[in-house]
């Protein structure tokens, strides 16, 4: 770096290395908390169903408006139908080994597969 003379920040580069150091900046922890459910129950049904296969998700222990829009991310990322019928939401299609893996994803600790 070329200094000038004539430069007002000349005589302030030379006081810089007067200074005490300043305080390295703290990080903030990040929690990242998923917020779900304590666990989730999924089975496959066919009864009463005229032999379709539906995957049901029981346990959960949300709200209704929450059940609906659970249900709805469900379908999203599943690619399916589905319906919330009462305490359970019941998926199209027998999604045992594909639905684990979303509802951990959305928070929920525990997926007990029956």
């Amino acid at each position: 770096m070329t200094e000038k003379k004539d430069s007002p920040f000349a005589a302030l580069e030379k006081l810089r290395a007067t200074l005490p150091e300043g305080k390295a900046p703290v990080a903030k922890e990040v929690k990242e908390e998923k917020k779900g459910p304590a666990r989730a129950v999924v089975r496959m049904e066919r009864k009463g169903r005229g032999g379709k296969e539906v995957t049901v998700v029981e346990k959960l222990g949300l709200a209704p408006a929450a059940m609906e829009a659970w249900c709805k991310a469900l379908k999203q990322a599943l690619g399916c139908g589905g319906a919330v019928d009462g305490e359970m939401i019941v998926l199209q299609g027998d999604l045992r080994t594909r639905l684990p893996a979303v509802l951990e994803a959305r928070g929920v600790a525990r997926v007990t597969v029956g």
